[in-house]
């Protein structure tokens, strides 16, 4: 098996679809049959069989399969790849689409079909998933070789041994990676084995260098986890890389930081985790303030002073907040009128306000030493991650300066 992702999507795609097929012939459906006939030791006497009409079984309940949990990640990891018309092709399928998403939705369909070839009952074994997986990969990866980058994720872990977030990356944990690099597995400074951020990519002339594409999307996959949950996620410095069998090589990512606890993903959580991540890939913007700000969130988060983080995340707040600058004094009534209820919004305008006073100090150098920066820093970090959040899930329009001016507006009303 040359491609991870694909293998592990379509195989949680063929457990539900016998499951659903399986429940069907329970409820009273029946596998339609045809009469073939075939000649018997004696060439001028006639026998003849029942063939189960599978397939025409399968394509009447296609609506049914493409509501199932799994579909969605199985037909994008077949729509990424090409070599999906070949394998159309391969099987006789009399209609090729021709764009990629509902040629992946007919693939998917003939290859559960492939699966359960003249099966009269739907029980997925190895031996029947394995036949038809192979026939679609030799024909979806017959010339190309595949280029598989992993890094180290620290403070995560996972029940599960791999969870496909889609289009080629999932996350992995290092001792369930064959062959995997040492360095990588054990970057980490715990006794545990690290999960490992890992990207399968067919090689494509066209298209940016495995390492490149790996960076992009580790770092926005870092930037989803620590929006995820408040247990800071770093990633390792540097990623390993190899092209079909051959040696792993290192290239450097350019990332840095520390992990603030240990995120566990347990399999419950993993198909939130899956639609978090994808929605925060689809939806960063690539300017403007709300790229700024996630950018700045993600080097607070890198730093080792709490000081340079609270300066970081307070910039951040500005930039989506408070764009006529720090000496309008607007950013911790705009935070409140966001972040808090109205009951709490004078506490937490008071902390915002003492977090800027302070950051003040820190630009001179006259941080205190007293060690409560760590809460407040725990507060602003709160304050951003959850706006950050509202805003890439579509809670929050991301003009946040004019809903938090219009929120404060209604609020003078009605006390007036």
């Amino acid at each position: 098996m040359r491609h991870r992702p694909l293998h592990a999507a379509l195989s949680a795609f063929a457990e539900e679809a016998a499951w659903q097929l399986a429940e069907a012939t329970s409820d009273g459906a029946d596998v339609p049959f045809e009469i073939v006939e075939s000649r018997g030791a004696r060439r001028d006497t006639p026998l003849y069989c029942y063939r189960p009409l599978t397939e025409n079984f399968i394509r009447d309940r296609k609506g049914v399969l493409e509501r199932l949990p799994s579909y969605p990640a199985a037909s994008r990891a077949l729509a990424a790849l090409d070599g999906v018309g070949d394998y159309l092709r391969e099987q006789s399928e009399p209609r090729v689409p021709d764009e990629p998403r509902e040629r992946a939705d007919v693939a998917l369909r003939v290859f559960i079909s492939r699966i359960f070839s003249e099966a009269t009952e739907f029980v997925v074994t190895p031996e029947r998933f394995d036949r038809a997986y192979q026939e679609l990969e030799d024909a979806l990866l017959e010339g190309r070789a595949d280029t598989v980058v992993v890094a180290p994720l620290l403070g995560l872990q996972l029940v599960s041994a791999e969870v496909p977030l889609g289009q080629g990356l999932s996350l992995i944990r290092g001792d369930d990676l064959p062959d995997a690099p040492a360095e990588a597995i054990w970057a980490g400074a715990a006794d545990e084995p690290c999960v490992l951020a890992c990207l399968t990519l067919t090689d494509d002339p066209a298209a940016p260098t495995p390492l490149s594409e790996a960076t992009a999307r580790f770092r926005r996959l870092l930037t989803a986890l620590r929006l995820y949950d408040p247990l800071r996620v770093a990633l390792g410095p540097v990623a390993w890389q190899r092209s079909g069998g051959g040696a792993w090589s290192i290239g450097g990512l350019g990332t840095g930081g520390r992990p603030n606890g240990v995120l566990l993903i347990g399999e419950a959580a993993e198909d939130e985790l899956r639609a978090f991540c994808n929605l925060v890939a689809r939806r960063t913007p690539r300017s403007g303030e709300l790229a700024w700000a996630l950018r700045r969130y993600d080097l607070g988060c890198e730093r080792t002073s709490a000081f340079e983080t609270l300066t970081d995340h307070l910039l951040a707040l500005r930039a989506l907040l408070e764009p006529e600058g720090p000496q309008s004094g607007r950013l911790a009534g705009r935070v409140a009128a966001l972040c808090a209820t109205p009951e709490q919004r004078p506490a937490v305008t008071e902390r915002v306000a003492h977090a800027a006073s302070l950051e003040r100090s820190i630009i001179a150098g006259l941080a205190p030493t007293d060690g409560g920066v760590e809460k407040l820093l725990a507060e602003i970090t709160g304050h951003l991650r959850a706006l950050l959040r509202d805003v890439l899930c579509g809670h929050l329009d991301s003009d946040l300066r004019s809903v938090a001016d219009r929120l404060l507006a209604e609020a003078g009303a009605v006390t007036g």
